[in-house]
């Protein structure tokens, strides 16, 4: 017999405990007090490593990233050493045939079980989604989609000043107006592979100084629109032109920075159209269309906050969180318009606003910062944790006693000083090789490209961890298998005790084995050592995509400031129910057999949680 005739699953990515309980102590979340007060309320803990594609995919399918494969924001070609994005892949099976996403999440699911049992799911922006699957009701998917040139969001700044530079994830166009004072430019889209070039669109900027705004004109929809100074814009639907009768249709939104002395406009990243998407992004295809005419044109990216024009000092802090207001208000009004058509089954809602807001304002929280409009933004995160309060009161207002309610967080956050360059370590514990003459610093690049693999043991890649360079199994291994178990208890052993001389405690808690974290068929997939990081502590942003910096340590200097790549413990998510659950020790991979058990499913032997409630 089911518990529930509904289940509804509001994720509020990045909520932590540290925050939420004292909140709550302050009657400032009284709709999460109200959940807490009916049914109970717990910290989760979290997945190795503590990331939100690992952690949501452990939640959709009750098991460790050993069965379900996704380990990383970041895998590698074990055979050329070469990083890709881990969530999803794109294959073309023959040359006159398009290409194919491919999800690379395995495991099953709770929306698939649920779906043989013939219970409907409504499932909106889980992270590793797309493509979608293919389920009894609808889905739309979250992160992973990618924008129009297939990265995880590339922006456009267009600047009249000299000397700019190219930063993070963005293209710079340099644009001068002519004598009428009209710019004429061109919206950068997907990529021309034949040609290696790119598509673009014409545009034509027509600076009004006077009235503080900017007349945008070119062949899309609409044709004309004026944005204001220091506001967004609406969106522009573009078709690109990609052959004789054949386009490609995107949507872009604009930020007007300044119109003078210096001429600024920042684009976002170009979004798939909902209407008539490069990819299917949502299942049924017509989802996604429906969507957006029920509630308006939305993002529809995987990363949708735009965190890398603020980390590139495009625009302030406040265009940053009017533009995250925009985002939760669309995701509230996709939410609201399933709510109150899914009378039974699963419905599930993820916001991703509040990680992005405390990845990029937790500087202003942290007392060891010196941090300049600190007063005017210190609130942020506080203000924006009320706000989702708000909408879980919209969800407990259309929940009847029928309704099982689960309010959940993949994970919190800690403060990110301190970046550690783990390949640069390696290389001075004699582990990892240069090519001859090359040494740390500039001259070794990223993407491990000047790693001399004839004389390398290990290399680090990615958010989580170190892989050894093994021999059958690198495409240049030398680390013979009856070597492999004593390289990494050492390697384990020795990074465990390295010591900042700028840091106030140990930058490393532990050092675990793979088969300390991981079992499953897909374990072998994972790094070979999972670093445990302590607070203040992340792996740099160099190591990440194959650097090997110069020294051990770097400060980290950005905005992102906040961040939870560290020991899985010290950032546990938070977990609220309705009904009275078990709430000793909860974990995510108990969420998928707590659904199915409240609907009256079973949930099979392959699941490693078990339902928390009765």
């Amino acid at each position: 017999m089911s518990l529930a005739r509904r289940v509804i699953v509001i994720g509020l990515d990045g909520f932590d405990p540290k925050l939420v309980e004292p909140l709550l102590a302050a009657g400032s979340l009284p709709h999460l007090a109200r959940l807490r007060a009916e049914g109970g309320y717990a910290a989760v803990q979290t997945t190795h490593p503590a990331q939100t594609p690992v952690a949501w995919s452990t939640f959709a399918t009750g098991v460790n990233p050993g069965r379900h494969g996704i380990f990383d924001f970041v895998r590698r070609d074990p055979l050329t050493y070469l990083p890709d994005l881990s969530l999803n892949r794109f294959e073309r099976k023959a040359a006159y045939l398009p290409p194919r996403a491919v999800n690379l999440r395995r495991g099953t699911p709770v929306w698939e079980h649920l779906s043989k049992a013939g219970i409907p799911s409504s499932v909106l922006r889980c992270p590793c989604t797309f493509p979608p699957d293919a389920i009894r009701g609808r889905m739309l998917s979250g992160m992973g989609v990618p924008d129009l040139r297939g990265g995880l969001g590339t922006s456009t700044l267009y600047t009249s000043a000299s000397g700019v530079k190219v930063e993070e994830n963005e293209q710079l166009l340099h644009v001068a107006a002519d004598r009428d004072g009209v710019i004429r430019t061109r919206l950068i889209g997907p990529r021309n592979p034949a040609a290696q070039t790119d598509f673009t669109a014409d545009l034509v900027l027509e600076p009004q100084p006077s009235a503080r705004c900017l007349t945008v004109r070119s062949d899309g929809q609409p044709k004309v629109f004026e944005v204001r100074e220091g506001e967004w814009s609406e969106w522009l639907k573009v078709k690109f032109k990609t052959g004789l009768l054949q386009s490609i249709s995107g949507m872009v939104r604009f930020h007007l920075v300044r119109l003078a002395p210096v001429f600024e406009l920042y684009a976002s990243p170009v979004n798939f159209d909902p209407e008539a998407p490069m990819f299917p992004i949502s299942a049924p295809p017509a989802f996604a269309r429906e969507l957006a005419r029920q509630v308006g044109t939305f993002y529809t990216t995987g990363m949708v906050e735009d965190h890398g024009g603020l980390n590139n000092g495009r625009f302030d802090e406040t265009a940053f969180l009017k533009q995250c207001d925009d985002v939760l208000r669309e995701r509230a009004a996709m939410m609201r318009f399933e709510l109150d058509r899914s009378p039974e089954g699963l419905l599930f809602c993820l916001f991703d606003t509040p990680d992005r807001v405390q990845h990029m304002f937790w500087r202003f929280r942290d007392r060891g910062r010196d941090v300049a409009g600190a007063s005017e933004t210190a609130m942020a995160i506080d203000d924006h944790y009320r706000a989702c309060d708000r909408i879980v009161g919209d969800v407990l207002d259309r929940a009847d006693d029928r309704t099982l309610v689960v309010v959940l967080s993949d994970h919190g956050v800690g403060n990110f000083r301190r970046g550690v360059h783990l390949n640069t370590w390696l290389h001075d514990q004699g582990l990892l090789a240069l090519a001859p003459g090359v040494r740390p610093g500039e001259e070794a690049g990223d993407l491990l490209r000047r790693v001399d693999w004839a004389r390398t043991r290990a290399y680090a890649l990615g958010l989580s961890g170190i892989y050894l360079n093994r021999k059958g199994r690198e495409g240049q291994g030398i680390v013979e298998p009856d070597e492999a178990a004593a390289l990494e208890r050492n390697i384990a052993a020795a990074l465990s005790a390295l010591s900042d001389p700028d840091g106030e405690r140990a930058p490393v808690r532990s050092v675990l084995l793979r088969s300390q974290v991981y079992e499953g068929p897909y374990a072998e997939e994972s790094p070979d050592l999972v670093v445990n990081f302590a607070d203040g502590y992340r792996v740099s942003w160099g190591t990440a995509l194959g650097g090997v910096p110069s020294g051990h340590f770097e400060d980290n200097e950005k905005k992102w400031s906040g961040d939870h790549l560290m020991d899985p413990s010290l950032v546990p998510g938070v977990l609220f129910l309705n009904r009275p659950f078990r709430s000793e020790a909860p974990r995510l991979h108990d969420l998928a057999p707590t659904i199915l058990a409240a609907l009256g499913v079973p949930s099979g032997p392959e699941m490693e949680g078990r339902s928390l409630v009765p």
